[in-house]
């Protein structure tokens, strides 16, 4: 192991062969791309724009929740997850790609928004266009904005190590990230002071931030129903994707760059608690706002999951129930399950499919008075969103050095 925290591991990390996710994202995103554009062209334009928005909705949420892992584990201080944290912070090169993804869902805001053209009078100027696109982008700025500068501060030190041994568009990159940064034990100190005020504040953003971004974007599809839980069920359903998303990128990258040593039983049965622990906090706020519901019998309360639950979409609410909660519930439970590559990323990919069937049936009943479709336009407009995804993810991974030695020695001196 110790061949890691040398000065020859900070090129090894800066050199991963990241071609097979910009290829296989470019190609998906191209695919993706014309088939929405067709769709948005043809006969039925609202089926790709409600395809769009869930998919927005659901790439947005992985990766600011992978961000915010970082940030969480750097608050509670837990170091295990030192080699693995900039697979998470690697999702920050998707926010600009979302935000521009937000912009562009405006242009099909009345396919999208029922209040559009049906205005909500009991909501007055709250819910009109230019009220809920410059809030929403302001808040979107804000939280992207905050994630990005804690991930410029993370690479700091690791990219300070190699400014000088990298070329190209690298060199001028890394420079500008290093600044005039040198690796004393001050210059340290000074940028982990600014990485312990960065992290709270993200977090404390992404809870208020994130919330109101339900609000307007998902329950006001329902105009007159109302859930103050819904904020908080929202954004903690993004961290779990967060979660899930990592496990699959720790999984990957332990095999692909050889990192048996460095990630093992510890990374493995820390984040697999995690995805446990959090699954069972999504199913209790929603369940914490089922029971209110159900006990106060409200026609505007109770209508919204009353819908999904039973008739055409009851289905897609069972999976839902099953994929998220049931089936990551009893699976990681067990400690074998969790420290096993095989089985951990069998039940975090269930859960991350779970997730997407979540945000689309949160979406989708909302805006249409047909039963669930899952077709051709969905399947080619989700893999353009994860087309998408995987670019802006390979591009980091090509640029920036995805395992931090420094981190990884951090982890290994605190937990071995």
């Amino acid at each position: 192991m110790s061949g890691w925290f040398d000065k020859e591991s900070y090129r090894r990390a800066a050199s991963v062969p990241a071609s097979g996710f910009i290829i296989a994202g470019g190609v998906l995103a191209a695919w993706g791309i014309v088939s929405f554009l067709i769709a948005v062209s043809g006969d039925d334009p609202a089926r790709a724009w409600r395809i769009y928005h869930v998919n927005f909705l659901y790439f947005t949420g992985i990766a600011i929740g992978g961000v915010l892992f970082s940030a969480v584990h750097r608050i509670a201080k837990g170091w295990w997850a030192g080699p693995i944290v900039r697979f998470a912070e690697a999702g920050a090169a998707f926010l600009p790609v979302s935000l521009l993804c937000f912009l562009f869902l405006f242009l099909g805001s009345r396919y999208v928004f029922p209040w559009v053209e049906h205005p909500t009078p009991a909501r007055g100027k709250w819910l009109t266009t230019p009220w809920v696109f410059w809030r929403d982008l302001l808040s979107l700025v804000a939280v992207f904005g905050v994630a990005i500068a804690y991930v410029w501060h993370s690479l700091k030190p690791d990219v300070a190590e190699l400014k000088d041994r990298v070329e190209g568009y690298k060199k001028n990159l890394y420079h500008r990230i290093a600044g005039d940064f040198t690796p004393t034990p001050e210059a340290l100190a000074r940028n982990e002071e600014r990485l312990n005020r960065l992290a709270p504040l993200l977090c404390v953003l992404y809870g208020y931030l994130f919330s109101l971004i339900a609000f307007d974007l998902v329950m006001s599809l329902a105009p007159y129903w109302v859930s103050t839980l819904f904020g908080g069920f929202f954004f903690m359903g993004a961290f779990l994707t967060g979660l899930t998303s990592l496990g699959l990128m720790m999984v990957y990258w332990r095999r692909k760059l050889d990192l048996g040593e460095l990630i093992g039983r510890q990374q493995f049965h820390d984040l697999g608690k995690l995805v446990f622990g959090f699954s069972i906090f999504w199913t209790y706020l929603m369940f914490s706002q089922f029971l209110v519901q159900w006990y106060g019998n409200l026609p505007e309360e109770t209508s919204f999951p009353f819908y999904r639950l039973w008739g055409e979409w009851r289905l897609i609410g069972t999976m839902v129930g099953l994929m998220v909660f049931v089936i990551p519930f009893w699976g990681l439970i067990w400690v074998k399950a969790k420290i096993t590559p095989f089985t951990f990323t069998l039940f975090v990919s269930v859960s991350l499919v779970g997730m997407w069937l979540e945000r689309y049936l949160l979406v989708q009943p909302s805006l249409t008075e047909h039963g669930p479709h899952i077709g051709l336009v969905e399947l080619a407009v989700t893999a353009g969103f994860l087309g998408l995804f995987l670019l802006a993810y390979g591009m980091f991974a090509k640029t920036f050095p995805m395992v931090s030695p420094r981190l990884a020695e951090q982890a290994a001196k605190l937990h071995h």
